[in-house]
């Protein structure tokens, strides 16, 4: 029996990007459904019941654990449920699973938080100012360097093999040049990015719902994406 579509609660951001690929790598069966974060569509009520935090993605899996459907939010979760699911992408010894979950991990408290900042400051805040631009373009600089020295003796992010920690940092690396990056000084990264980048599911997965992403134009889409008292005049 074929497996019922996943439902994927989505926007263009890398967030969404990390499970847009991780479905094309895996193979499985789809219907993305765009979730426009500049338009406040993520604090609709029907999407609040999916993923209470008001954050893309989201999934609703209808052949979940014991083929009961199940709905995910937080980008982390569901690429290790993805994992589970499929067998792929996540090793089942002890010793290589932790490896690759501890980079997980690294992603999600580390390099999508500061390189969040980094872009936000140095490319939508309204007000250029320095201390928050120096600060997270440094912080963008040691992330990039921490990933650089840990590829100079591994093929991937987590040892030998590509993995569901891969998926998860190189969307977050694609905007390089707004977080105040020259590739050039991360050469080990800079070869590991270049390879996931011509995977062709990476490919396909950085497509998804591409089309529909405008810049941010307003006031009232910042307010919405970044918070309001930020763009408050004193």
């Amino acid at each position: 029996m074929s497996q019922a579509p996943i439902d994927v609660y989505s926007w263009p951001t890398p967030n969404g990007h990390k499970v847009h690929i991780m479905l094309e790598e895996c193979g499985l069966p789809y219907h993305a459904h765009p979730v426009h974060i500049g338009k406040g569509d993520q604090f609709e009520p029907a999407f609040l019941k999916i993923s209470p935090n008001n954050k893309i993605p989201a999934i609703t899996d209808p052949e979940g654990p014991d083929g009961k459907p199940i709905s995910l939010f937080e980008s982390g979760a569901i690429l290790v449920y993805l994992a589970g699911k499929t067998g792929k992408f996540l090793p089942t010894g002890d010793r290589a699973r932790y490896e690759v979950l501890q980079w997980l991990m690294f992603q999600m408290g580390g390099v999508g938080p500061m390189l969040g900042q980094a872009h936000h400051f140095r490319i939508y805040a309204p007000e250029k100012i320095g201390y928050a631009i120096d600060r997270y373009s440094n912080e963008a600089k040691r992330l990039y360097g921490v990933i650089d020295r840990q590829l100079s003796s591994n093929k991937f992010i987590a040892g030998k093999s590509y993995s569901i920690a891969d998926i998860a940092i190189f969307p977050w690396l694609r905007s390089w040049e707004n977080q105040g990056i020259v590739l050039d000084d991360y050469p080990h990264l800079k070869k590991w990015f270049e390879g996931i980048a011509e995977r062709p599911a990476v490919q396909r997965g950085v497509k998804v719902l591409a089309d529909l992403r405008q810049p941010i134009t307003g006031d009232k889409e910042r307010e919405i994406l970044f918070g309001k008292t930020q763009y408050q005049r004193r």
